[in-house]
Protein backbone atom coordinates (compact mmCIF):
# COMPACT_ATOMS: atom_id res chain seq x y z
CA UNK A 1 0.00 0.00 0.00
CA UNK A 2 1.58 3.08 -1.27
CA UNK A 3 0.13 6.16 1.09
CA UNK A 4 0.79 9.82 0.21
CA UNK A 5 0.16 12.61 3.28
CA UNK A 6 0.15 16.07 1.25
CA UNK A 7 0.35 19.47 2.53
CA UNK A 8 2.86 22.14 2.72
CA UNK A 9 3.78 21.53 6.03
CA UNK A 10 1.19 22.88 8.29
CA UNK A 11 0.00 21.84 11.89
CA UNK A 12 -2.93 20.08 10.58
CA UNK A 13 -0.71 17.99 7.85
CA UNK A 14 1.54 16.90 10.41
CA UNK A 15 -1.46 15.84 12.30
CA UNK A 16 -2.84 13.92 9.71
CA UNK A 17 0.85 12.32 8.94
CA UNK A 18 0.32 11.15 13.02
CA UNK A 19 -2.87 10.21 12.24
CA UNK A 20 -1.49 7.60 9.45
CA UNK A 21 1.51 6.38 11.15
CA UNK A 22 -0.79 5.72 14.12
CA UNK A 23 -3.39 3.77 11.74
CA UNK A 24 -0.82 1.71 9.89
CA UNK A 25 1.03 0.83 13.20
CA UNK A 26 -2.24 -0.39 14.83
CA UNK A 27 -3.34 -2.39 11.76
CA UNK A 28 -0.01 -3.51 11.57
CA UNK A 29 0.17 -3.74 7.83
CA UNK A 30 2.97 -2.93 5.03
CA UNK A 31 2.25 0.49 3.76
CA UNK A 32 4.90 3.22 2.41
CA UNK A 33 3.84 6.89 4.29
CA UNK A 34 5.08 9.46 2.09
CA UNK A 35 5.22 13.19 2.81
CA UNK A 36 4.75 15.48 -0.07
CA UNK A 37 5.48 18.83 1.00
CA UNK A 38 6.74 20.58 -1.97
CA UNK A 39 4.39 22.79 -3.57
CA UNK A 40 5.13 21.49 -7.27
CA UNK A 41 5.22 18.08 -6.48
CA UNK A 42 1.26 18.44 -4.97
CA UNK A 43 0.00 20.71 -8.04
CA UNK A 44 1.68 17.52 -9.92
CA UNK A 45 -0.52 15.55 -8.09
CA UNK A 46 -3.78 17.58 -9.11
CA UNK A 47 -4.66 18.42 -5.21
CA UNK A 48 -5.95 21.64 -4.57
CA UNK A 49 -6.32 21.64 -0.84
CA UNK A 50 -4.67 20.44 1.62
CA UNK A 51 -3.86 18.56 4.07
CA UNK A 52 -5.22 15.43 1.57
CA UNK A 53 -4.93 11.69 1.48
CA UNK A 54 -3.88 9.41 -1.00
CA UNK A 55 -4.04 5.76 -1.33
CA UNK A 56 -2.45 3.62 -3.92
CA UNK A 57 -2.83 7.10 -6.50
CA UNK A 58 -6.47 7.50 -5.79
CA UNK A 59 -7.44 10.82 -3.66
CA UNK A 60 -9.52 9.67 -0.61
CA UNK A 61 -9.58 12.39 1.39
CA UNK A 62 -9.27 16.74 0.76
CA UNK A 63 -9.13 19.70 3.06
CA UNK A 64 -9.35 18.29 6.39
CA UNK A 65 -7.22 15.83 9.05
CA UNK A 66 -9.09 12.52 9.20
CA UNK A 67 -8.99 10.74 12.67
CA UNK A 68 -6.88 8.09 13.23
CA UNK A 69 -10.20 5.71 13.73
CA UNK A 70 -11.39 6.73 9.92
CA UNK A 71 -8.51 5.88 8.67
CA UNK A 72 -7.82 2.60 10.71
CA UNK A 73 -11.57 2.12 8.66
CA UNK A 74 -10.48 3.20 5.58
CA UNK A 75 -7.21 1.07 5.46
CA UNK A 76 -8.89 -2.40 6.40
Amino acid sequence: MNIKVIGTGCEKCDALYKNVQNAIKELDIDAEIEKVEDLIDIVKLGVMTSPSLMVDGKLVISGRVAKMEELVKLFR
